[in-house]
């Protein structure tokens, strides 16, 4: 299984709509609005969950950190 980092975890959070394909959609289409750093975040993360499998995406707890 992946780790993932906290912002990795709240950015998956924010775009998680329609399982594995819906998010990376969601964050693709998002893209071009990011700064920089946020991109840079955005293709790290979009790189590990791409490695997972649908069932394996399934498993990940997505949820933004401050409702721990």
């Amino acid at each position: 299984m992946i780790r993932l980092t906290v912002e990795e975890t709240n950015l998956l959070s924010i775009y998680n709509e329609g399982g594995k394909r819906g998010l990376i959609e969601n964050v693709n289409a998002a893209l071009p609005y990011m700064d920089a750093d946020m991109r840079e975040l955005a293709q790290r993360t979009l790189a590990k969950v791409d490695a997972l499998t649908e069932e394996e995406y399934a498993e990940l707890a997505l949820y933004a950190a401050d409702e721990v």
